[in-house]
C-alpha cells in the first residue's frame, strides 16, 4: 500500500498473493481472499489492533455486519460483540486519503441507530475518532477501552 500514508495502528503482516494483477489479502475471519484495496488495508489493521491491543476475541469481530437504514440494506464494516453476542462495538473503515468528516459520522450514526453498540468508532488508518453512546447521546473517547471481556 502507499508509504506515504503511514498507519497510526502497528504493523500487521496478512497474508499476500497475486491473482489477476490484482493484489489479495487473507481474510482470517471469513476463510476468504479479497481483493486488497486502501480500505480494506486499513480495515485488516484496525482488526489487528483491536484484537491484539485491545483485547478482542477474534470470534467477537464481524465484518460487514448487515445494517437495514430506511428500507435500504446496508454493511457496517466491522462490528464488535460482547460476551453474550451484543453489538458493543461499530467501526467504519475509510482509504487514507477520506477526511473523517461529518458525512462519515453521520453514516457510522446511522448505522449505529440501528445496531445499538456502545461505541462507534471511524478510522481512515491515518486518524481514529470514536465516541461512546450514553443516556444523554454520545459522548467523544479520548482513547479506545480495553474490549476484554465486555
Amino acid at each position: 500500500m502507499n508509504e506515504s500514508h503511514k498507519l497510526i495502528f502497528p504493523p500487521c503482516y496478512p497474508r499476500l498473493t497475486e491473482r489477476e494483477g490484482q493484489t489479495m489479502v487473507w481474510d482470517e475471519l471469513r476463510g476468504r481472499w479479497l481483493v486488497l484495496t486502501p480500505e480494506e488495508w486499513v480495515r485488516r489493521h484496525l482488526i489487528a489492533y483491536l484484537t491484539r491491543e485491545c483485547g478482542v476475541p477474534l470470534h467477537s469481530v464481524c465484518q460487514e455486519y448487515a445494517v437495514c437504514v430506511n428500507g435500504q440494506p446496508q454493511r457496517a464494516d466491522v462490528v464488535v460483540c460482547d460476551v453474550q453476542g451484543q453489538p458493543l462495538l461499530l467501526a467504519e473503515c475509510k482509504e487514507p486519503t477520506v477526511e473523517l468528516d461529518s458525512s462519515v459520522r453521520n453514516q457510522a450514526m446511522r448505522y449505529n441507530a440501528v445496531v445499538g453498540a456502545r461505541y462507534v468508532i471511524l478510522t481512515n488508518g491515518v486518524k481514529l475518532q470514536g465516541w461512546e453512546r450514553t443516556p444523554d447521546g454520545y459522548c467523544p473517547l479520548r482513547r479506545l477501552p480495553n474490549l476484554r471481556a465486555k
